[in-house]
């Protein structure tokens, strides 16, 4: 590869500094990795946590703009790779055409999908029990970290995971996307009959709680309506947590072959390629 760049994007709760191994398999692999916090984050998670209202209040529109203005900064479009929120905004991010291809890994709902395991429900309900929780940052304790993100792993591993990585995350994102489905105008819209975008691939994890499998696989139903690809693959004895936990490298080893069958170079900016 000639140095193509790969955009590492987190998801609720999660510092971008989980994404470090990835972003040295990658670099081992010839491409060039960013890996970039959501607007507000510390560039630790130890300062995130002292900060932690600055998240507050960020709705997907904001985060999906503070990354369109970090990939205009880029002499070439990424390859963008996502989880759980941040897979959501791959897929705006490549919808938009700012990305070459996009990987979405236990992606957060997009507008369209119907399906709401109880798992779900429990998970998200920390933030959506009340509606003051819109306009702020909300922090999980361990139990609920255990719950919603590593249940599939051991539990010392998960109390290793919530002390080394979890951050305060804005509580406005889940009430947009509980939001959706009566908001012609939600920011969770994705435009699934996009044929010109570029290859997505969409991972799931068979013992998700907060993303169940029902949902991913909706997602990758839904996006078949583009001519474009779409592929989807399901590690059916994994949770939430599966881009962190100890068997990081199985999922991250299966979008290093996909990304280098799919990706092609980002040699245009996104202004040259919308004008």
């Amino acid at each position: 590869m000639s140095n193509q760049p790969v955009l590492f994007i987190h998801g609720l709760w999660i510092h971008a500094s989980a994404w470090e191994p990835w972003a040295a398999l990658y670099r081992r692999e010839g491409y060039g990795p960013i890996v970039a916090g959501w607007p507000g984050d510390g560039t630790t998670v130890e300062a995130t946590r002292r900060a932690g209202d600055r998240v507050g209040g960020r709705g997907v529109a904001d985060v999906v703009a503070h990354y369109a203005r970090l990939i205009d900064t880029l002499s070439v479009r990424p390859v963008v790779i996502g989880h759980s929120f941040g897979g959501f905004i791959a897929q705006r991010l490549l919808d938009d055409g700012y990305a070459t291809a996009a990987v979405a890994i236990d992606p957060a709902p997009i507008r369209g999908v119907t399906k709401l395991p109880w798992s779900q429900i429990r998970s998200t309900l920390p933030v959506l029990k009340s509606k003051k929780n819109r306009d702020r940052a909300i922090t999980l304790t361990e139990r609920q970290f255990r719950y919603a993100i590593a249940n599939a792993v051991p539990r010392d591993e998960a109390r290793g995971l919530y002390r080394q990585f979890s951050i305060p995350a804005p509580g406005r994102p889940l009430f947009e996307v509980v939001g959706a489905k009566k908001d012609a105008a939600s920011p969770t819209q994705v435009n699934v009959a996009n044929h010109d975008r570029g290859p997505l691939l969409i991972v799931g994890g068979g013992r998700d709680h907060i993303v169940a499998e029902a949902v991913t696989l909706q997602t990758a139903e839904l996006h078949s309506a583009s001519r474009a690809t779409t592929d989807y693959h399901v590690f059916p004895d994994r949770g939430h947590s599966l881009v962190i936990d100890a068997r990081w490298r199985e999922v991250a080893d299966l979008t290093v072959g996909w990304v280098n069958a799919h990706s092609t170079p980002g040699n245009l900016r996104h202004s040259e390629v919308r004008s």
